[in-house]
């Protein structure tokens, strides 16, 4: 079967302790995500997606990990879906750096089968499969962090 489907026992809560140890920074701003197939041609003709399950408007935001040594490569930089019926609004800046640490509630990983690199077989030719599991981060909410949900690097990591 291609395509990418979700199917509701893939969902895995988690949570920024889990996900992201060391944090998060904002790299984008929040932004509508787009119901292709409801959505027009002309700009005036754009439909936001919404969730399958709650029916609430999705957005998206791309976050960087606060762990770019040990994380795995996929956390280092990803877009997330937020779930919220108004578009969520971006925590402050830190002061003194261009930098916007977030804190994302809620989380929801789904992961799926992205199978875009497949292609069927041919005459003559085997199928070739270059199908990978990917995952989807999702979230009901953003935030600034609160001091103590950033935790202290544990001792073996500090040097």
């Amino acid at each position: 079967m291609q395509g990418n489907t979700y199917a509701t026992y893939n969902k895995f809560p988690s949570s920024m302790e889990q996900l992201m140890p060391f944090g998060a920074w904002l790299v984008s701003g929040v932004e509508p995500i787009k119901d292709f197939d409801a959505s027009g041609r002309g700009p005036d003709e754009f439909v936001q997606a919404r969730d399958k399950d709650t029916g609430l408007p999705l957005w998206t935001v791309t976050v960087q990990s606060g762990d770019l040594e040990n994380a795995p490569a996929w956390l280092h930089r990803l877009k997330v879906k937020v779930v919220a019926e108004r578009q969520p609004e971006l925590p402050p800046v830190m002061p003194g750096t261009p930098f916007r640490p977030v804190y994302l509630e809620g989380l929801v990983v789904v992961p799926y089968m992205d199978d875009k690199a497949c292609t069927p077989a041919e005459p003559g030719r085997r199928h070739r499969c270059r199908a990978k599991v990917a995952y989807s981060v999702r979230a009901s909410g953003i935030r600034a962090p609160k001091t103590n949900e950033r935790p202290a690097p544990s001792q073996e990591n500090a040097a």
